[in-house]
């Protein structure tokens, strides 16, 4: 009998040893995620890779320090209200993965990546060339992937997308909106390599745009409303 009351009490104490260790793996791992991610207060290269990115943008005026202070955390969430994001002023994965960057603490595989990329520019062909001719708005995929391509723009799709003043569709807000699956299938071509608009930098609407510059540039082709240029 005494026997059986020892084994029951070591069984008990057992049980309680493993939910003690489930506890401090819980709590370990959680507090790892939190710091994981840049926020006021943190420092090191991602900080430096927000704040260069931002910069570059035009959200934010400071200095390229490495350090998350107030001005990069304002910048944040500017950056976070003008695209849809959350405003909390914290470069989570979502902020993060809008802004390029990928995440130390992030394991995505590439294929994950890949299908981020379709997505954001299947939003930015929805948002800026829906109801135009398939080849047009593969056009207007092609011109994203021209500017990765080019010194002259950020080398990233969201880099080139998010740059500041750079597409109506982020400016108004239609970069939000869902994509169909034209829009989709536009913009895997276009990833794919698939460019309709022969090297094309700028596009425009002619019955529509005001600035003269964009006027001076030489023409490539003209799809559906949109005149392609260099």
């Amino acid at each position: 009998m005494k026997l059986r009351k020892n084994k029951r009490k070591i069984f008990l104490a057992l049980i309680m040893i493993v939910l003690m260790m489930s506890i401090i793996a819980y709590i370990f791992l959680r507090n790892n995620e939190v710091e994981a991610l840049s926020k006021y207060g943190s420092r090191g290269d991602e900080v430096t890779q927000i704040q260069t990115k931002l910069k570059r943008w035009g959200y934010y005026n400071g200095n390229i320090d490495g350090i998350y202070g107030s001005q990069t955390q304002e910048a944040v969430r500017y950056f976070q209200r003008k695209n849809g994001l959350t405003v909390d002023g914290i470069a989570g994965p979502k902020t993060l993965a809008a802004m390029g960057i990928t995440s130390s603490s992030s394991s995505s595989s590439s294929s994950s990546s890949n299908s981020s990329n379709v997505n954001l520019l299947a939003r930015l062909i929805y948002g800026e060339a829906r109801g135009e001719p398939y080849t047009g708005q593969v056009a207007v995929g092609a011109v994203v992937m021209n500017r990765v391509k080019s010194s002259s723009f950020p080398n990233t799709i969201s880099g080139v997308i998010y740059q500041s003043g750079a597409f109506d569709a982020v400016s108004d807000g239609q970069i939000n909106l869902t994509p169909d699956a034209t829009a989709k299938k536009a913009a895997q071509d276009a990833i794919n390599g698939w460019d309709p608009s022969y090297g094309a930098i700028y596009y425009f609407n002619p019955s529509t745009a005001t600035n003269k510059w964009i006027w001076s540039r030489p023409m490539t082709v003209t799809i559906g409303r949109h005149r392609f240029c260099k």
